[in-house]
């Protein structure tokens, strides 16, 4: 269904939002009250953090999915992907005849079209990606607008809206809506794009690697011919995605057009040294740790000077970056014990996650804790490659399968946390699989001494893990 042409214009501005506390559709809902719009919404489950950040907006949310929240006959709704054909606010959507769209469409149409929509995509990298390319031109004076998947730590949030020409967005692959099963990115009319990685992921949505392949290809084509591309070549099936047209390379090694060299950690600092076509172009600082870090520094890099910003203007956004949320975040140290929240999941992210942690604590016990919640660690599809992402550590400790009601999974398809903890320790790597957060908590809290560096990965809550872990170190320090 079309977005009227009254919504579009500013003439009928009442909107409201289903599963408005996902975090896209949060920085959706402020955007448009930001440009005017009468914004409400509805959820389940409503609590902290989006509760608090949709409250300060002075946004209302109808607690729960009903018929109910539509009463008032907004002049749109926009339905999140959080929910299915048969939910009961939906039901009563489509029986009212009321115009919806997804939160893609919303922000193509009236966020995208005036402006140079640079795209960060990707199954690694995106978020920490999308926020420095912000950042680098928002410290620059281009005054860009922004939606990145995460909390910037530079921009109070995960959304600005900017007077500059570029709206830079985090191209998500997931599905749209229970009405559009094609990945969000190809709603954002992509001015230029960086395509971080290319491997499988999303096993909920995706049969395999030829059909993310297929997504990220979409995406390509729809980039104009003389936009900017670049293209991670650390990721071959990055570069097969994208052999059917001219892009620029980046990466750490082989030859690659833009390439990071001497990756380093000196003082709690990365610093490496940036080469186009084996020219030295400038020596980067910044706080993000590690090869990781320094691949998605080197993207934007690449793609700021394709926009029009100096060396200079680059090197210094990026020493001044910050960071994103729970994106290898320090939450502390306590007793002497390091603890840093990191949202990472695929084994890719999780190796290298461990990676830059070891380069910037090179003489310090490293432990690993892990929770098995994405759609995809919740399926043994990478049962065995989780055990050599993790062996990096010193301990690791799984936490249980993340069960969901609305992604069920077959025992014969579940991963099993014994099995890794299992391969783990036959390959020497002390580990234990161990189900629940106030368990592990206690264990880390008994096991540990000062001088370690505890790094929770998962991309939900681990079932508030982060605060019970600091306060059970805080306790017995």
């Amino acid at each position: 269904m079309a977005i009227p042409a009254e919504v579009i214009d500013g003439r009928a501005r009442r909107v409201h939002l289903i599963a408005i506390c996902g975090v896209a559709m949060a920085a959706l809902a402020g955007m448009l009250k930001k440009r005017g719009y009468q914004v409400s919404g509805s959820d389940e489950n409503v609590y902290p953090p989006m509760s608090d950040v949709l409250a300060r907006l002075g946004i209302a949310i109808r607690s729960g999915f009903h018929a109910d929240n539509l009463a008032d006959r907004p002049d749109l709704v926009v339905v999140g992907n959080k929910v299915s054909r048969n939910n009961a606010e939906v039901e009563a959507l489509l029986a009212s005849g009321l115009p919806y769209a997804s939160m893609p469409e919303v922000l193509e149409e009236l966020f995208l079209r005036d402006r140079q929509s640079v795209v960060i995509a990707g199954t690694h990298g995106k978020t920490t990606s999308t926020a420095m390319m912000a950042w680098v031109l928002e410290s620059a004076g281009r005054d860009p607008s922004m939606m990145v998947g995460g909390d910037s730590l530079d921009f109070g949030g995960n959304y600005k809206l900017g007077e500059g020409a570029q709206f830079v967005i985090e191209g998500d692959e997931y599905d749209t809506a229970f009405f559009d099963k094609g990945p969000k990115f190809l709603h954002y009319r992509p001015g230029a794009v960086i395509l971080t990685a290319v491997e499988f992921d999303h096993a909920d949505i995706y049969r395999d690697l030829e059909h993310i392949k297929s997504a990220f290809r979409g995406l390509l084509d729809i980039l104009p011919a003389q936009a900017p591309l670049l293209v991670a070549s650390d990721f071959p099936h990055a570069l097969a995605v994208a052999t059917d047209r001219s892009f620029e390379s980046f990466g750490l090694a082989g030859d690659a057009d833009w390439l990071a060299v001497d990756v380093r950690d000196e003082q709690e600092r990365a610093r490496f040294e940036v080469r186009y076509r084996g020219q030295q172009q400038a020596t980067i600082e910044m706080w993000p740790p590690g090869p990781i870090n320094a691949r998605n520094a080197l993207g934007v890099f690449a793609l700021a000077r394709a926009l029009g910003l100096s060396s200079a203007e680059i090197a210094a956004g990026l020493a001044s970056f910050r960071g994103v949320a729970r994106r290898q975040e320090r939450a502390g140290e306590f007793g002497g014990i390091t603890v840093i929240d990191d949202f990472a999941h695929h084994p890719t992210a999780v190796a290298g996650t461990l990676s830059a942690l070891r380069l910037r604590y090179p003489s310090r016990r490293l432990w690993a804790v892990f929770e098995p919640r994405s759609n995809t660690s919740r399926r043994k599809v990478f049962q065995r490659e989780y055990a050599e992402a993790l062996r990096q550590a010193d301990r690791v400790l799984i936490g249980g399968v993340f069960q969901k009601q609305t992604d069920q999974v077959a025992a014969e398809e579940l991963f099993s946390p014994e099995q890794l903890a299992a391969d783990l320790l036959a390959a020497g790597c002390a580990a234990q699989a161990i189900a629940e957060p106030d368990e592990i908590a206690a264990t880390i809290s008994a096991e540990s001494r000062a001088g370690d560096v505890v790094i929770l990965m998962s991309n939900g809550s681990f079932g508030g893990l982060r605060r019970k872990l600091v306060a059970a170190l805080s306790r017995s320090s």
